[in-house]
């Protein structure tokens, strides 16, 4: 059986963008391209948050995130994951300023993902708030997908 993975817009926008001066960046873009060469070893969902936030932008860059994910069924942002992601951000554990971090992990939990992949270290993907985060979920009844990044989620398969 396939592993359920859920990706997040940092994700598809690394695999697209022009590659970054920064090193560290270009390290992560250069893995989320390995990653991709997997992905159908995979189960693989987005949700309508990501649909909204790879639209927007430049109209190049945009159409050609848009057209990696058209084969990827979208996750429904249910009442369920409404209410998860308004508890994340009541607590204080994502920022009232970032709701859609918030409902990307709602969505994902909600809907049995075992990961989300993404390279959001600042909100989602944080040794502080990865507990916090799980804390909640499990709170609410509902099994916290693992949270990593494309490297993290592959290990030794690059």
């Amino acid at each position: 059986m396939k592993q359920k993975i859920y990706i997040e817009t940092s994700v598809i926008s690394y695999l697209v963008a022009r590659t970054s001066k920064n090193i560290i960046i270009a390290a992560h873009q250069a893995l989320t391209t390995d990653f991709w060469q997997q992905i159908d070893d995979y189960e693989t969902y987005i949700s309508d948050i990501v649909i909204q936030e790879i639209s927007k932008g430049d109209q190049t860059q945009a159409k050609l995130r848009c057209q990696l994910v058209d084969k990827f069924p979208i996750l429904q942002i249910d009442h369920e994951a409404k209410e998860l992601a308004r508890k994340l951000l009541t607590i204080g554990i994502i920022p009232n300023k970032c709701p859609e971090d918030a409902l990307h992990i709602a969505v994902a939990a909600s809907n049995g993902m075992d990961a989300i992949l993404t390279w959001n270290f600042k909100h989602i993907n944080n040794f502080f708030t990865k507990r916090k985060i799980r804390q909640v979920i499990e709170d609410n009844g509902w099994t916290c997908p693992e949270i990593c990044s494309p490297e993290e989620f592959l290990g030794n398969k690059i």
